[in-house]
């Protein structure tokens, strides 16, 4: 009879449902997708800050964390089609005379390596880069910032031995700074251009989302000492330093975060707009390395499925693709305690995997 229960459960999980339940298991906001053949459904649940009394809207800005990584291995792969980079460009090519100091470890690195995290660069640069690069959108330089954070990692020694996998959220920001020495841009100009805008995603933005002071947009919630969590006014220290923004700060709101997700799962099935990117750069994209299983800011599944999350500490957001069923999932919640956070959310996304 309780077998009998639970799959009666189960049945019944609906994106509402499930997005109260992860607001009755104790996030402030949460957000749960399902997009079939092209077309979302999306319920949200609970307040956009913890003491406040603004619920959540279905338009909100969510903030992406690590998702934002397949964006920007999808921007590598326009610049390529375009001439402007190649695949096999290094990091010596690009940073060699702005970089004081690359490991000779680095020098070879490439394009490729920097995508599936096997270039050997540390996670992450330190706690000392990170707060000498604290700041916002606003009152930064990105490019120079960038610059600064290459030097920081690429002096250092590798995390692990070069072309094997180490997650890197630096290696993604040295991609970015790659980037902008080879194009004279920002990393943000360049995915609002190539990214972005040929999609048609217009609900996009970097950092933090909403204005301080105002209960426009949901709020990242810190975790507090005692357990309980504080929402996180926009601003310095509501996310990552700018300069990693190649790596995970990319907010959306999830309609247009449904239009990224559908070009993702039309490229893998090959079905994607060729004006957009080419069958065969998706196939780079999507590929990961023989007897590996991650590829360029995904996860790949051993049944085709892709998978991917994010958090800066504050957000957690989780995406699961079907691109032969034409189906994806994602859920979200604006809190990071991962103890009470990554498993049910990870729950949720396997309730809408096609049978």
């Amino acid at each position: 009879m309780i077998a009998i229960a639970a799959a009666a459960l189960l049945q019944a999980a609906t994106p509402s449902s499930d997005a109260a339940a992860l607001v009755s298991g104790g996030a402030p906001g949460a957000v749960v997708m399902v997009v079939d053949n092209g077309e979302p459904v999306i319920a949200v649940a609970g307040m956009r800050a913890e003491a406040g009394d603004t619920p959540v809207e279905l338009t909100d800005l969510w903030h992406l964390g690590s998702n934002t990584k397949a964006m920007t291995a999808v921007l590598v792969a326009r610049l390529v089609e375009q001439g402007v980079i190649d695949w096999e460009d290094t990091i010596a090519e690009h940073l060699g005379d702005r970089v004081e100091t690359i490991r000779p470890q680095y020098a070879g690195a490439t394009f490729v390596d920097l995508m599936q995290h096997r270039s050997g660069i540390v996670a992450n640069p330190g706690p000392v880069t990170a707060l000498q690069l604290m700041g916002t959108d606003d009152d930064r330089d990105v490019m120079a910032d960038r610059v600064v954070y290459a030097a920081a990692v690429l002096g250092r020694n590798p995390g692990a031995e070069p072309g094997t996998f180490l997650y890197s959220n630096a290696g993604y920001t040295v991609a970015g700074a790659m980037l902008e020495a080879a194009t004279g841009e920002s990393w943000e100009a360049l995915v609002q251009r190539e990214v972005f805008a040929p999609l048609g995603i217009e609900q996009a933005g970097f950092g933090p989302p909403g204005v301080a002071g105002e209960a426009d947009q949901p709020r990242g919630h810190r975790g507090g000492l005692f357990g309980g969590i504080s929402a996180v006014e926009p601003g310095a220290s509501a996310d990552n330093p700018p300069a990693m923004g190649p790596a995970g700060r990319v907010h959306m709101a999830m309609p247009d975060y449904a239009v990224w997700l559908n070009a993702v799962m039309a490229g893998a099935r090959g079905e994607g707009d060729t004006d957009f990117l080419s069958a065969e750069s998706w196939q780079i994209l999507l590929t990961p390395p023989e007897g590996e299983s991650y590829a360029m800011g995904w996860g790949i599944g051993s049944d085709g499925s892709l998978q991917h999350a994010g958090s800066n500490t504050m957000w957690f957001v989780q995406a699961a693709l079907w691109p032969e069923a034409d189906r994806a999932a994602v859920a979200g919640v604006n809190e990071a305690r991962m103890s009470r956070v990554a498993a049910p959310v990870g729950e949720i996304m396997m309730r809408y995997a096609p049978e």
